[in-house]
């Protein structure tokens, strides 16, 4: 929770303002209430553990009731879960609860679908930072309730030579000595990834040493299988560019150990739900 509370805490500024008229207008002050959370469509949940800091963060009186576990498989009409408390505060976080587990539960549904059609592999499929501004920390545990990876989290967490650093650096050999050397100087225990273009590049990096993975950027199919014998166990390996949901699988019987996909969290459609007020009859 401790992750979420700021960026949970601005949303909610940003939602609130300076009051929730519709909700002070059409009921009274310290009215009780309760909702639940429908699903709408088949896939894999995700953000239950989210939501439940949002209500916390709005108003610790809300108490909440989980029906459903994160990262499980649910069906239309299926309830996630209940919340009952004060009905102002209730609707203050319901929309924030409501879009955050909605984009989570998008990504872990297409996530889940991608992981179990590689799952006869040894390729572990993984996210990058092609997320949304500020929602990283929820998008990137959405991919994990989904069955897929992290890649490194943000640009101080891996040193990750791509094309234009290593264009930068002068070449590869360079560009590699330099973060070797960067490291040795700063007490950095970071992991060093090589981009690599073709297979001279790819001779390179094997030349090198201090190297723990290289990508393989927008290799073909049969160039990929080609490298990952070449490689021959000595490093990682990890494919990226341009690989879809139809050419994932062919990617991944190469042999791969890695596999990224910005798809996972930049395309994404959010599962449809929604929260609704549960009255006595």
């Amino acid at each position: 929770m401790q992750a979420y509370q700021s960026l949970i805490k601005a949303a909610l500024k940003e939602d609130i303002g300076d009051g929730d008229h519709s909700s002070n207008c059409a009921f009274p002050e310290g009215m009780q209430g309760r909702m639940k959370l429908l699903v709408k469509e088949p896939g894999i949940i995700s953000g239950l553990a989210v939501a439940a800091a949002v209500f916390e963060i709005v108003d610790p009186e809300i108490k909440m009731e989980k029906l459903i576990d994160d990262g499980e498989a649910v069906l239309p009409s299926d309830i996630a879960f209940k919340v009952e408390g004060p009905a102002h505060s209730l609707l203050q976080g319901e929309r924030l609860a409501l879009n955050l587990m909605q984009r989570m539960s998008g990504i872990s549904t297409k996530t889940r679908k991608l992981v179990d059609s590689i799952a006869h592999t040894q390729a572990k499929l993984l996210d990058t930072r092609k997320t949304t501004p500020h929602l990283r920390v929820f998008e990137k545990e959405a991919v994990r309730w989904g069955g897929g990876y992290n890649h490194r989290f943000g640009l101080y967490d891996m040193i990750m030579l791509k094309d234009n650093h290593i264009d930068f650096a002068g070449g590869v050999p360079q560009a590699i000595r330099k973060a070797l050397d960067y490291k040795q100087k700063h007490g950095l225990d970071i992991p060093i990834e090589v981009e690599v273009r073709d297979f001279k590049e790819l001779e390179e990096v094997l030349a090198a040493e201090g190297v723990l993975r290289v990508m393989f950027d927008n290799f073909s199919v049969a160039d990929t299988k080609e490298a990952v014998n070449l490689v021959n166990g000595q490093i990682e390996t990890e494919s990226s560019g341009g690989i879809t949901g139809a050419t994932l699988v062919s990617y991944a019987e190469t042999g791969v150990d890695y596999i990224s996909m910005g798809a996972l969290t930049h395309s994404v459609s959010g599962l449809d739900m929604s929260l609704k007020a549960e009255l006595d009859v």
